[in-house]
């Protein structure tokens, strides 16, 4: 069983159109006519019902911020908001970006160990779209993308992880080798250049190239049960020396959960943490997908459409107590 350690899998294609240079972003008229010509493809395939269309300068700041926070889009994407547009499902969680480092970055996310569930979901949307627009691509190479390391199938898989033994025992340093030696790559939970807040990391393949995307999912699905396995030895190796230690750090987490006025950004991912941590070992009878909901619902975008305004720091402080003592509230009621 998975799910306690693997919080949710991501999915991710690379797409260009031959006719259009890669700097679609950067050229407004080429932009629009990316924009355009996805619109009409996959409105062309039938598949546009379930997708809302967001202009990224026609959102608000807040709405960039909290599709960014809920990983619909990535951050490079917002680097340009006057070109850039986003396709979104939101109950499937696939989103198709559009104008971002390629002209098209189509993905999707599913809770647990789920790559093979996610790349369908991807595939499906690449399919509606390559059956009215031809994406640029070599017999030899493959897909052609931008950045070189996409070139090939232009796939990331992805897990994150909650490894909050693996990073207290000092293992982190081990897992960066394991990663590496089979082609991929480790980072915080926002990728590259990101922080491993709540002793989250994402695992995912560096290069694309010369590996079917049956492979990827294969090599990425097998270290996360390898971590897995790590991480689930070491916990029941952290309760069997100091079942009182361990169980004192979840429950003061979840105490100060439970009735904190203010939380502030990196307390409140320890705590969370902590937390998460007892629920995946029984401590805590709390399920995980309420926990996991709650580390979006507490972040700083979320919080100030919660309370329909802008939030300074001391006022998201307060804001992300109350949010998540009624989140903790709501669940325990469930």
């Amino acid at each position: 069983m998975s799910e306690p350690v693997v919080v949710s899998s991501r999915v991710r294609l690379a797409r260009n159109y031959e006719d259009f240079p890669f700097d679609a972003a950067e050229k407004p008229d080429i932009a629009e006519a990316c924009v355009e010509r996805t619109r009409t493809a996959l409105a062309l395939s039938g598949a546009d019902g379930d997708f809302t269309f967001i202009q990224l300068r026609d959102a608000s700041e807040r709405q960039r911020q909290s599709l960014q926070e809920s990983h619909l889009i990535s951050a490079d994407l917002l680097k340009n908001p006057e070109t850039a547009a986003v396709l979104l499902d939101e109950a499937d969680a696939v989103s198709v970006m559009i104008n971002e480092e390629d002209h098209l970055r189509i993905q999707a996310i599913d809770t647990g160990m789920e790559l093979n569930d996610a790349a369908e979901k991807c595939f499906r949307v690449d399919d509606a779209l390559s059956r009215n627009a031809v994406f640029a691509f070599d017999k030899q190479l493959g897909y052609l993308t931008s950045c070189p390391t996409n070139t090939g199938t232009g796939m990331r898989a992805s897990l994150v992880l909650h490894l909050p033994m693996l990073t207290r025992f000092k293992q982190m340093g081990n897992v960066g080798q394991i990663v590496a030696k089979v082609g991929l790559t480790i980072r915080g939970v926002y990728g590259e250049g990101s922080e491993a807040l709540g002793n989250l990391y994402q695992v995912s393949n560096q290069v694309t190239l010369g590996r079917t995307e049956q492979e990827l999912i294969a090599t990425v699905s097998a270290v996360g049960t390898q971590l897995t396995d790590m991480e689930q030895t070491l916990r029941r190796k952290a309760f069997a020396d100091d079942r009182v230690l361990l169980e004192d750090s979840v429950f003061r987490a979840w105490a100060v959960l439970r009735n904190a006025r203010l939380l502030a950004p990196m307390e409140f991912y320890k705590l969370w943490s902590d937390a998460r941590l007892g629920a995946a070992m029984g401590l805590v009878p709390f399920p995980l997908e309420i926990l996991d909901n709650m580390l979006e619902q507490a972040q700083s975008a979320h919080l100030c459409a919660w309370m329909e305004k802008d939030l300074d720091e001391r006022q998201l402080q307060e804001a992300r107590a109350t949010r998540v003592r009624e989140i903790v509230r709501d669940g325990m009621k469930g």
